[in-house]
């Protein structure tokens, strides 16, 4: 029974600890473009293949 009054502030401690770290991450942008890192490896094929054919 003395453990749960270890464990639960701890996994109530780690839960904010994961709430806070998933704020910060919105407000500093990481969910801005969703999309641009897919469009990013496409283009990134096409700009090595024109460097291959320039050579």
């Amino acid at each position: 029974m003395s453990v749960l009054l270890f464990m639960i502030p701890l996994a109530l401690l780690l839960g904010l600890v994961g709430l806070a770290a998933f704020i910060w991450s919105l407000k500093s942008g990481q969910y801005e473009d969703l999309e641009g890192a897919a469009n990013r490896i496409l283009l990134d094929d096409e700009a090595r293949s024109d460097k291959d054919n320039a050579v």
